[in-house]
């Protein structure tokens, strides 16, 4: 179609959706802690990180809906292929873009905040003190709530123009529970950027705790997708969505069917 954006432009979306994602979201933990200095970390610090995981979200979504589909999560795109939501073949484009993009919005933190910002953990998810059962099911029950909540949105009965919103304030509440556990990932690629850019900058990354995080998230983006796809499956549901869908904007009426 001569109005759809080409598979190298939709890359290129992800990859600089999801470097904003990093530079502002997982930015936002080394500059509190710089500012803060010695200062005790409180729910008031975490609101704020919060806050800036949210407004990023919803600033791309609208941003970049329109040409990618933003979804700048490879939770979201595996749950939108399972779903039959998306087309498999550009799985793997992808998700190497989000984690490039990952990477960048890593590499940006360091380049704005300084080597300080590696000293201080660069932001990167992590748990301690608690099991990796714990943590996978922290990161298990986070994403899928995120996803749950995009799958809805994004649905052809939902209330066009809201979804940016309603995904961002979706990335607040699950920040603030599930952050005290694992820093709230939900976003393999929000993981593995940083710890790569970290592991480069000669920093200390807990390799280990990896896969707890990948395989909990990318699990849990496939539920929630499938389980949404139980819960609001009508008859006229026989026509799938295509691959560009906007999260800004959701087609309002039923979109042509996409092999996969």
């Amino acid at each position: 179609m001569l109005d759809e954006a080409s598979l190298v432009q939709r890359l290129v979306a992800e990859v600089i959706g999801t470097a904003f994602l990093v530079f502002i979201g997982v930015g936002s933990v080394p500059a509190t802690l710089m500012i803060n200095g010695d200062a005790p970390f409180t729910m008031a610090d975490l609101g704020m990180i919060s806050f800036a995981f949210a407004l990023v979200v919803v600033a791309t979504v609208y941003a970049l809906g329109h040409i990618s589909g933003n979804h700048i999560n490879p939770a979201v795109t595996l749950g939108l292929a399972a779903s039959g939501k998306f087309p498999w073949r550009q799985v793997p484009g992808y998700l190497g873009a989000q984690v490039v993009g990952a990477s960048i919005g890593a590499v940006a933190i360091i380049g704005v905040l300084g080597m300080k910002a590696s000293h201080l953990g660069l932001g990167i998810a992590s748990y301690a003190n608690i099991s990796w059962a714990q943590a996978f099911t922290a990161e298990f029950i986070g994403t899928f709530i995120l996803v749950f909540v995009i799958f809805g949105v994004i649905h052809r009965k939902a209330a066009a123009g809201f979804a940016g919103v309603a995904i961002g304030f979706a990335v607040f509440a699950v920040i603030i529970v599930v952050a005290p556990a694992t820093a709230a990932a939900i976003n393999p690629a929000r993981v593995a950027g940083p710890m790569l850019v970290q592991q480069l900058a000669g920093g200390s990354v807990k390799w280990g705790q990896l896969p707890v995080y990948v395989i909990a998230e990318l699990l849990a983006g496939v539920a929630a997708a499938l389980l949404y796809g139980v819960l609001s499956r009508t008859p006229a549901d026989g026509v799938l969505a295509g691959p560009g869908i906007d999260l800004a904007d959701p087609a309002p009426s039923l979109p042509e069917r996409v092999s996969a």
